[in-house]
């Protein structure tokens, strides 16, 4: 009989600590579950037609809204070409021209619709974006200081981005913050 208790004791004891190492293991993972999006990838507007601000000078004033150059919408062609089987089920940018030309032929490419959202408070795209694409690849299209921005929203790395700097797609884990750049 005092085997059996001892048994008894000792099976209670492993399923209490199996439920505790449960437990353990599934508060790790609850963030990487809940978390929205399996990747998020953000790229800057391709190279605009006016040739941007002044070398030094960043956006002062009203925002200009060009067209993109000819560089610039093949770099967009590029975009579309490299981003082709990424899995990208939404492409969001902000109200310019400039980002919704560099989106458009991978949308085109894709069946899918350039979603605008105004670039005053990422923010506020980052939460849509988690609301209406959880479990999604999404790619954002923005600008030299929107990008660093939703990289951070997203919780990523501070990233620095210059003026001039048109190369770069960054992609995102929003489950683990870890994220890789790709220049093209």
């Amino acid at each position: 009989m005092t085997k059996r208790k001892a048994e008894g004791r000792r099976q209670k004891a492993e399923r209490r600590t199996f439920l505790i190492v449960l437990a353990l293991l599934l508060v790790g993972f609850v963030p990487a579950i809940a978390s929205a999006q399996s990747l998020v990838i953000v790229v800057r507007h391709a190279e605009r037609a006016d040739g941007g601000p002044a070398a030094g000078t960043g956006m002062t004033g009203a925002p200009a809204d060009p067209l993109l150059s000819a560089a610039g919408k093949a770099r967009a062609d590029k975009l579309a070409t490299m981003l082709a089987e990424s899995g990208v089920k939404a492409i969001y940018t902000s109200e310019f021209h400039r980002t919704q030309d560099t989106g458009k032929p991978l949308a085109v490419k894709l069946g899918l619709t350039v979603t605008p959202v105004a670039s005053s408070d990422v923010n506020v795209l980052v939460k849509r974006i988690k609301a209406e694409h959880p479990k999604d690849v999404v790619l954002i299209v923005g600008h030299s200081n929107t990008v660093p921005a939703a990289i951070k929203a997203f919780g990523g790395p501070d990233v620095k981005m210059a003026d001039d700097e048109y190369s770069a797609i960054y992609i995102l884990s929003p489950a683990t913050g870890a994220m890789t750049l790709i220049r093209y």
